[in-house]
C-alpha cells in the first residue's frame, strides 16, 4: 500500500461522492467493470488521484479546462514528477477525449495497463 496523508482521506471520499461528469462517465461506463481492481479518488502520498490501479502502478487524471493555465501545468507536471517518484506511471487525459473519442481512450487505458502489467512480469 502506497503512504498517503491521512488528513485527506474525508476529501477524497466527498470527492467520490461529487465526481465530475467526465470522472463519472469513466468510472461507470468502463473503470468500475474493468477486470483488474481500479479505485477513485485514491489518497497516495500529499495527493489525491482520480483513478488508481494498485496492479498495474497506474494513475489516471482526468484534465478539464482549469488545467491548461501556465500555472496549473506546472503544478500538474510536479504533481507527475512525484507520482512517477514512487514508480507509479500516470495518464493524463483530457476530459474532451471523454466526449469526443470516448472508446479510444477506454481503448489507451487498457494498453496501458497491459503494458504496465508486462513490464512487471
Amino acid at each position: 500500500m502506497k503512504a498517503y496523508r491521512k488528513e485527506n482521506v474525508p476529501l477524497a471520499k466527498e470527492l467520490r461522492k461529487n465526481m465530475t461528469p467526465w470522472e463519472r462517465k469513466l468510472w461507470y461506463e468502463y473503470l468500475r467493470y474493468y477486470p483488474i481492481r481500479f479505485q477513485r479518488q485514491k489518497t497516495i502520498g500529499n495527493y489525491i488521484v482520480d483513478f488508481y490501479c494498485a496492479k498495474a502502478r497506474l494513475v489516471i487524471e482526468l484534465d478539464g479546462g482549469g488545467h491548461y493555465t501556465e500555472q496549473q501545468q506546472e503544478q500538474d507536471k510536479r504533481r507527475t514528477e512525484e507520482l512517477e517518484s514512487m514508480n507509479l506511471s500516470v495518464l493524463r487525459i483530457c476530459n474532451l477525449d471523454i466526449d469526443r473519442n470516448f472508446r479510444g481512450v477506454c481503448e489507451y487505458i487498457d494498453a496501458a495497463v497491459k503494458q504496465s502489467l508486462s513490464q512487471l512480469r
